[in-house]
């Protein structure tokens, strides 16, 4: 595997693993909120091929406060 799908990949796991850790009793709530937007902002570029070639990460709907 590529260095850099190896880590995208392993970045993806911890993100889940954060998740799984969410819905535990007891999860300390302040590591969460700190820790998700810290690893999905440390996402690398996904590996060529994980989205289709006509993505467009900027079409979709509009979210709340913009427009």
């Amino acid at each position: 595997m590529c260095p850099h799908c190896e880590d995208f990949a392993r970045t993806v796991v911890m993100l889940g693993q954060l998740a799984l850790y969410a819905e535990t009793l007891g999860a300390d709530q302040d590591f969460i909120d700190c820790m998700g937007p810290s690893l999905a902002a440390s996402l690398p570029e996904p590996p060529p091929g994980t989205l289709p070639a006509d993505y467009d990460p900027t079409d979709g709907p509009e979210h709340p406060g913009e427009g």
